[in-house]
């Protein structure tokens, strides 16, 4: 009788033991952004490590190019997966590029969760800005900014990131959609691969073709457009996306007339909390989820300081 409760109480012990070992199970979760350059992915980095912190069971790694390249995204998706992901956070450098090798990763039970910009591919959930809607925004307050300076008609370029990228292609979508039915035309946009100093040529040239502003789509092409502005002079006008400290002195000193700034902490926040809830196979509820956007100008920046 003795040794029957021996074995049970080793039993219970055992069963208990494996309970425990089973709720601290830790989840692989990588965060592969276009890069590690931009504020904007420190960030959501910064949002989603905040979310592993609390959460308890998180091993997340945040892994990226060195700058927007599909090849180089493509083989950091593949290293996450041979690394023994379970689950990535994706922002999609362009939205058919890395489909094979998400393929991969979903044919070895990996799950998909996009932040920011999401692929072709399905994923689980979306947490992103609503961006068409985002770029009419930045094109309304274009507008309002050029007629309280006289200028009722004129050519705007756009300084764009590239032609794939799902989030930056709506914003200039948006964009233009602001613009039917005005007297302004817009012009062809323009690539800079979200590099600085690239944005800065392409809307120097804008302005030297006799562009009267500028749109650009994301952190590095509105810091280029900024100084564009700025070394051009009074006369030229150009409206921002993202928030960066670069980006927030540009608008102090006038450069951005208004930048629509995202959300990226909540991005990779609920991305996070999105993952372990699907390793633990719980309803995600709706696939898309607008994180948001806000209007900094200089009349109102020192709210988001």
């Amino acid at each position: 009788m003795k040794f029957s409760r021996l074995v049970c109480g080793l039993f219970a012990a055992a069963a208990l033991t494996s309970s425990s070992m089973a709720m601290a199970e830790d989840y692989n979760v990588f965060l592969i952004t276009m890069d590690q350059n931009d504020q904007h992915w420190v960030r959501v980095n910064a949002g989603a490590a905040k979310a592993a912190e609390e959460l308890g069971n998180v091993k997340l790694q945040w892994n990226a190019p060195d700058l927007k390249d599909d090849a180089k995204q493509i083989e950091v998706i593949n290293n996450a997966v041979a690394a023994g992901a379970d689950v990535l956070l994706l922002a999609a450098n362009g939205p058919t590029a890395v489909t094979a090798a998400l393929k991969e990763a979903d044919s070895q039970g990996v799950k998909i969760i996009y932040v920011d910009s999401p692929a072709d591919f399905p994923g689980l959930k979306t947490f992103a800005t609503d961006n068409l809607a985002a770029g009419t925004t930045a094109g309304q307050k274009l507008i309002e900014t050029l007629q309280k300076n006289g200028v009722e008609e004129g050519r705007i370029g756009i300084v764009g990131v590239n032609a794939a990228t799902n989030s930056t292609v709506n914003r200039e979508l948006g964009f233009r959609k602001a613009f039917e039915g005005t007297k302004y035309e817009i012009l062809p946009t323009q690539y800079s691969d979200g590099d600085t100093a690239k944005a800065k040529d392409i809307a120097a040239n804008y302005f030297n073709q006799g562009c009267v502003a500028v749109f650009g789509t994301n952190e590095g092409s509105s810091v280029g457009a900024g100084n564009a502005v700025k070394e051009f002079g009074e006369g030229v006008y150009a409206v921002g996306f993202d928030k960066s400290n670069m980006i927030l002195s540009l608008v102090r000193g006038g450069q951005l007339s208004a930048v629509m700034a995202q959300n990226p902490e909540v991005m990779g926040y609920e991305g996070v909390k999105a993952a372990v809830a699907a390793m633990e196979g719980k309803d995600l509820g709706e696939k898309y989820v607008d994180t948001g956007v806000s209007v900094i100008t200089k009349k109102n920046m020192a709210d988001f300081l």
